[in-house]
């Protein structure tokens, strides 16, 4: 099955591909040479999800799944959430985020937080909407080169280690995208 993952980051592909069978054939859209930015004009995951996938789908007439992840954190009101990409500016960089939400978090003791992924499938022209998360909470201070985005600063519950020093494999496995990932499986298995 050739299934289209409507995004430019090639750490979010790297992270599917793991657990993904050999049956999926994942393409994203740099392979396609699509390199043009998709508006995430929505406010909220679920909305940015669907009109990417809706996008990529009437342009292309394939299958296509987009994704939308939020850090939510308790003590912001759910910020950065739909806007953890630019929460520090338009240029979604990704280490100005971090200081942002650490100055937030200053002599907060509530730390409690989580991530959250939806994925808007697209398949034969039905959409499917599937979510993962996990909770945790945030670091006082980035802990670790893994990962990408807020991973130094996220500490899943029941670990100590940040997702920026936990290996590939076993984020692959607990992360938000990796429990939405799971479910996108079970729903494409269920398919044939």
């Amino acid at each position: 099955m050739k299934l289209i993952f409507a995004t430019h980051n090639p750490n979010k592909v790297i992270e599917l591909n793991k657990q993904l069978p050999s049956s999926i054939a994942l393409s994203d859209l740099l392979e396609l040479g699509f390199n043009e930015e998709i508006p995430e004009t929505e406010n909220t995951l679920e909305g940015n999800a669907i009109l990417k996938a809706t996008y990529i789908y009437d342009k292309t007439g394939n299958d296509v799944f987009a994704d939308d992840t939020g850090l939510e954190i308790e003590a912001l009101n759910g910020e950065p959430g739909v806007f953890s990409a630019r929460y520090a500016g338009n240029n979604k960089n990704a280490t100005e985020n971090i200081k942002k939400v650490l100055k937030n978090m200053e002599g907060v003791t509530n730390r409690k937080a989580q991530f959250r992924t939806v994925f808007a499938l697209i398949i034969a022209g039905k959409l499917q909407l599937l979510e993962g998360v996990i909770k945790g909470s945030i670091l006082k201070q980035p802990q670790g080169d893994n990962g990408f985005g807020y991973d130094p600063i996220f500490c899943p519950n029941g670990y100590t280690q940040s997702f920026a020093e936990i290996s590939l494999d076993e984020k692959s496995k607990i992360s938000h995208r990796g429990i939405a990932t799971q479910k996108l499986v079970a729903f494409l298995k269920n398919r044939t």
